[in-house]
């Protein structure tokens, strides 16, 4: 099985086998989860020096989906994404750190709204295997939380048992298939 330490190449993303998901605290009683159905990416990497890596993701704003049509739309409105105005999302690694065999921590420059704050995400490597096709086929998956707040995103509204409808925390799920560039 190849190793963490042994990827080298460009890797691209494969969305229809991937997820980049969302969970929010809603009333301060339940969450609703979402993704984001367009994007794209690569990540390129020397196992030499994992630190000079590059990772790219490009996220369609106005794909986010809930499973709720009218949350969907108000939250590509401006209260929220503004997507008409921010259509993309972006992600740059600018630090990759190799923790173990198993763990990779990238750090990069999340942009939401025209606002960029430097994140830190854990992943785990899922393995890697060669596919039907021939090609190496690698996965992670990593999760951390923002501030949507940090991201220009404040609209929420009051409940009238105190507290508030929307959450400022946001927990970030990524599971992510990456195929080798021929």
């Amino acid at each position: 099985m190849t190793a963490l330490k042994d990827l080298n190449g460009k890797f691209i993303i494969d969305s229809a086998h991937s997820r980049l998901g969302f969970v929010a605290r809603h009333a301060m009683v339940t969450k609703v989860r979402g993704n984001f159905d367009e994007f794209d990416g690569f990540a390129e990497g020397d196992a030499n020096a994992p630190e000079n890596g590059v990772i790219e993701v490009n996220i369609k704003a106005e794909s986010i989906n809930t499973g709720n049509s009218m949350r969907d739309n108000h939250l590509r409105s401006d209260d929220f994404f503004g997507s008409d105005a921010f259509p993309t999302i972006t992600f740059r690694s600018t630090n990759i750190k190799v923790v173990d065999e198993e763990t990779v921590e990238i750090t990069g420059d999340f942009t939401i709204r025209g606002n960029t704050k430097s994140i830190t995400i854990p992943f785990e490597f899922g393995g890697a295997v060669v596919d039907h096709e021939g090609k190496l086929r690698i996965g992670f998956e990593g999760a951390t939380d923002i501030s949507r707040k940090d991201f220009g995103i404040t609209w929420n509204g009051a409940l009238e048992a105190g507290g508030v409808m929307v959450s400022d925390k946001i927990k970030l799920e990524l599971e992510l298939a990456l195929v080798k560039e021929a």
